[in-house]
């Protein structure tokens, strides 16, 4: 990609062509960052640029004697609990540059910088939102166990064991921790100081798994007043949130030297299996 010298280039197509390939890096870091991308509900239907799509629950079928299932010529139908999730939380970042902010760094060296940043701030709105949709629609759960990555073990096994109409157990491949620092933390030098080294690494001493669940590290986890949420266990899929965005897109700002750089985002939050959440507060 050629290299934005000016500001004007941005409305050019060169610099349309620039925008659009920083777009595509803030998506990409956005995807790879925040861990509500990583275990919220994919199987929706609906177009979300209606302003809203829909999350079905289907409840688990009956095992009956053989010949026994028709009734009339007919099987059970199958239930399913539809739940909406209305897109209705709309955002945006509007930054103006200036001729003199780019003659450090130039047109692309800022913007690079800021999307680097418009990302983290996507991650940090999709995060929180998730994670206090966890809190409200979950259940608080109390462990007996002193030891923190005790508590985690408590914790997914209560969520493990969940039986219902439309759940008979949910295996740990399908279940996912997101810690606290402090409380990942905790989990790692458990790890470190056992012979049990029955979880994936990653870099910088990072651990991806615990007892066969994948864990993911947070620092949007909710507050309520001095309480804070230390780490919740949900079954994937457990919050459906569809996002819509726009690409970046540059305009002039009338009657300056400056340039107005604005990227959107729309997105909605929604409990799907609120039985499938569980979360630990600090007392």
């Amino acid at each position: 990609m050629p290299r934005v010298a000016s500001l004007n280039m941005l409305l050019e197509t060169t610099g349309t062509d620039y925008l659009a390939e920083l777009y595509g890096q803030v998506i990409e870091n956005v995807s790879l960052g925040a861990a509500s991308v990583a275990i919220k509900n994919y199987e929706l239907s609906g177009d979300p640029e209606s302003g809203s799509v829909e999350a079905k629950r289907f409840a688990n079928a009956t095992a009956k004697n053989y010949g026994t299932a028709r009734t009339a010529g007919h099987g059970d139908g199958v239930v399913a609990r539809p739940v909406p999730v209305l897109i209705n939380q709309d955002k945006e970042i509007v930054e103006e540059l200036q001729n003199k902010d780019i003659r450090l760094y130039g047109v692309d060296g800022v913007l690079d910088r800021r999307a680097a940043n418009h990302a983290q701030v996507m991650i940090s709105t999709l995060d929180t939102d998730f994670f206090a949709v966890a809190v409200s629609e979950g259940t608080e759960f109390t462990p007996t166990e002193a030891a923190v990555a005790d508590q985690v073990e408590e914790c997914i096994e209560a969520v493990e064991g969940t039986k219902n109409a439309f759940v008979d157990g949910v295996p740990r491949a399908m279940i996912s921790v997101v810690a606290t620092p402090t409380v990942y933390g905790a989990i790692r030098k458990y790890l470190q100081s056992t012979t049990r080294h029955n979880f994936a690494t990653g870099e910088e001493d990072e651990f991806l798994e615990y007892n066969g669940c994948r864990v993911f590290k947070s620092v949007h986890l909710p507050v309520n007043g001095d309480s804070k949420c230390q780490f919740c266990v949900m079954a994937d899929g457990s919050i459906a949130q569809p996002v819509v965005s726009d690409g970046y897109q540059a305009e002039r700002v009338p009657q300056t030297n400056a340039f107005s750089v604005d990227l959107f985002f729309s997105y909605g939050t929604k409990c799907v299996t609120p039985d499938l959440i569980k979360y630990v507060m600090s007392k």
